[in-house]
């Protein structure tokens, strides 16, 4: 997938795919619709923004997202997105009209063919363009656009406000039924403060910064390990929070890979979270942690031997 981080000056082989265009917060199954649609012979693209238009526009609001981008990324290479078109939001892109969106991005600057939105798509300074003006934009400025039904779970529609709820609750499981894929967490392995290694437990250290925070506690993980010499799939088991054993702390995620040597440290990870299995706890001393943490891993192989 190549990815492209402006609209003016392309080179022309850039030019001219069939584009979906959202945030994509999780690219879940509403917008894996919505990308379906915009499959056909010309390249397939996506264009998306970052950061995420409300983190532009409410920068003190609390974190919201589902993806960072590099998680965002991996997803839409995984659905064989071509392009993405990441396009830079903010003061420039925010003040564009509509009309002047589609004219000096969509037309002039990308020359898309086509175009897929969901329904409830807004754009342009103010929200004031939604599907059906760029239906009508698109007619006048010679691009094709489809709009989206939205998809439904149960009685309700697929929305990343559902999928964050769910997860915020510690159900992994109904957000991937909703997402059409484990929820993840990508990023760079970090140095923490090694407590895991000394303990006979190595993890290896993500932050979590900027990203809604599921229920905090332990999962059961798949994880990929995206890049470097021991680049695969691993079974593992996650502490997700402030480690109440060693004072209150940042949240983060620290994995424990079973079955695991090795040194990740600078390489890139995507953890799944399969299962929820048991909050954060504060023990009276080291011997119960170690206990529960021997019980947490054995939990962990029979829940993803079943998968």
């Amino acid at each position: 997938m190549q990815t492209y981080h402006h609209w003016q000056g392309l080179d022309p082989a850039a030019r001219g795919a069939s584009v979906a265009m959202g945030n994509f917060d999780g690219v879940h199954r509403g917008h894996q619709a919505v990308i379906d649609l915009a499959r056909g012979p010309a390249p397939l693209g996506v264009i998306t923004f970052e950061p995420h238009p409300r983190e532009y526009f409410a920068p003190a609001a609390p974190p919201f997202r589902l993806m960072n981008a590099e998680a965002r990324a991996n997803r839409l290479a995984k659905l064989s997105v071509e392009r993405l078109y990441e396009l830079p939001f903010g003061p420039d892109l925010a003040g564009l009209t509509p009309e002047e969106f589609a004219a000096q991005v969509l037309a002039q600057g990308l020359g898309v063919a086509h175009v897929v939105v969901g329904s409830d798509f807004r754009f342009g300074k103010g929200r004031k363009g939604d599907a059906g003006t760029l239906v009508a934009l698109g007619e006048r400025l010679g691009f094709q656009v489809t709009v989206a039904e939205m998809v439904r779970f149960g009685a309700d529609e697929i929305s990343s406000t559902a999928i964050r709820q769910a997860l915020a609750e510690g159900r992994p499981r109904d957000a991937a039924a909703m997402l059409g894929h484990w929820h993840r967490i990508d990023g760079e392995v970090i140095h923490g403060e090694k407590r895991g290694r000394e303990l006979g437990f190595p993890t290896a250290n993500m932050s979590v910064s900027g990203l809604h925070l599921p229920k905090l506690g332990v999962y059961a993980v798949r994880v990929e390990v995206l890049t470097g010499p021991q680049a695969g799939s691993y079974d593992g088991a996650a502490s997700l929070g402030v480690r109440p054993m060693f004072g209150e702390n940042t949240p983060n995620l620290e994995t424990f890979l079973l079955d695991f040597k090795g040194d990740l440290y600078g390489q890139h990870l995507s953890v799944a979270l399969v299962d929820y299995l048991r909050p954060e706890m504060k023990f009276d001393g080291l011997p119960g942690l170690l206990a529960q943490m021997d019980r947490d891993v054995a939990q962990t192989r029979e829940i993803l031997a079943q998968r």
